[in-house]
């Protein structure tokens, strides 16, 4: 079994990894990293879509699936995910396309392409290709993302993709339960940080939400429309919140899919409950309208770029009243990471100081530190180990610390490395 590293080495962002099979050739993710403001899109490295006999997609997110449809062009290779995985990456893909016209060697005609060459796999549904089988267990990760176990000629890989250990309030935790492996690749994002327990961030966010409500306020909360919309909405159910809430945007369509796939879920009926209590702003009309009491909007974009999230902003800001908590990763460069260091907003070409009390809290979709490392003692076997999916000292370090502790043979690989086990 040869691996060679397309993407997502010392960086987070475009993860592909190929698997050669003694012939069976196999594409783990194919995904796209934005680039700064002005820089264009980057991608893993190319591959020819009629080298391969399989592509398989861990989960949506966009640095995992973006990619995919450029090998659709011409080609008509099978791709596998999970229906909620497909479902997602359709709807973001989409997104992406809307947004940054042009931006991309590929348009709506190669999605739909991949979509016609979709199929449809569940968790622990092995599937034979040439000399491989490879089958999807739960990664804890976003609805119906999964890690991916290869096997072919008695080698086994496990590839992470990315993971949450212990699940979260919408999803149920990591199966480990996968045997000897002879070589691991696993994400390395949070390996140098350790997270404040779930438990902490949620009792946190409702004390905030209610001191909002008590001063009359409206808690704007900023939000990833796949899963930590959905994730905040069930928080505040579950605490008896009293307040209206508030659904708007892109997080809506994902309500749908979610909906659609409640097998996937930890708790179907909790997530309907929060859903179907919450108010959803389909009309612009509505929104101003929706505001005339104390409440909570849970809007995408979690990082401020774009989307309602600009709107609520600019009327929610500049009231003490108000609150903003940001509880989505803000990447360097964006609005909301402007915001947390320096207290301002953008608003037609000028920097304004906010007078809404913000707040940051720990709701991190990926392992921290600890995760990742109890993840690597439930490992069975004497695997090669990749660290990838994190910056260079994420990597580097978490490669080190791995080989000290568990004597595995580590490495932070660089794009176009290859490894035979």
């Amino acid at each position: 079994m040869d691996v060679k590293v397309l993407g997502a080495a010392n960086e987070v962002g475009r993860s592909g990894f190929l698997v050669n099979c003694n012939g069976t050739k196999l594409l783990l993710d194919y995904g796209v990293m934005f680039g700064r403001r002005g820089s264009p899109p980057q991608y893993p490295l190319h591959v020819k879509p009629k080298d391969l006999d399989a592509i398989i997609i861990t989960h949506a997110h966009l640095d995992h699936s973006g990619n995919v449809p450029s090998l659709f062009v011409s080609g008509n290779t099978d791709v596998y995910a999970t229906p909620p995985t497909f479902d997602l990456s359709k709807l973001l893909i989409n997104d992406m396309l809307k947004i940054e016209k042009n931006a991309h060697p590929f348009d709506l005609p190669e999605l739909n392409n991949m979509m016609k060459n979709a199929k449809e796999i569940g968790f622990k549904q092995k599937v034979t290709k040439g000399n491989a089988t490879f089958e999807f267990r739960e990664s804890g990760h976003v609805i119906g993302g999964s890690t991916v176990l290869v096997e072919s000629e008695k080698k086994r890989l496990f590839y992470t993709g990315d993971i949450k250990t212990n699940g979260s309030r919408m999803l149920r935790e990591m199966d480990m339960d996968i045997g000897e492996i002879d070589m691991l690749i696993t994400e390395s994002t949070y390996a140098k940080t350790q997270q404040k327990s779930r438990k902490e961030s949620e009792t946190e966010l409702i004390e905030f939400a209610n001191e909002v409500m008590d001063r009359k306020g409206i808690l704007f909360i900023p939000s990833f429309s796949v899963e930590r919309s959905q994730e905040i909405a069930c928080i505040l159910r579950s605490s008896n919140f009293k307040h209206k809430i508030i659904m708007d945007g892109m997080a809506l369509k994902v309500n749908e899919i979610m909906f659609k796939h409640p097998e996937y879920l930890r708790d179907p009926k909790i997530f309907s409950e929060a859903i179907k209590s919450a108010t959803a702003i389909r009309e612009h009309s509505e929104r101003k309208r929706a505001m005339g009491e104390p409440c909570v909007v849970i809007s995408p974009a979690g990082m401020l770029v774009g989307g309602n999230a600009v709107y609520y902003l600019q009327q929610l800001s500049f009231d003490s009243k108000n609150g903003i908590a940001l509880v989505s990763y803000q990447g360097e460069g964006t609005p909301g990471k402007k915001l947390l260091d320096t207290g301002m907003v953008s608003t037609r070409g000028k920097d304004l100081h906010v007078k809404a009390e913000v707040k940051q809290f720990q709701f991190s979709g990926h392992a921290d530190r600890k995760e990742l490392f109890d993840m690597i003692k439930k490992i069975k076997g004497n695997p090669k180990v990749w660290t990838v999916h994190g910056d260079s000292e994420s990597c580097e370090m978490f490669a080190q610390e791995i080989h000290e502790k568990f004597g595995f043979e580590t490495h932070a690989p660089a794009v176009n490395d290859e490894i035979t086990v």
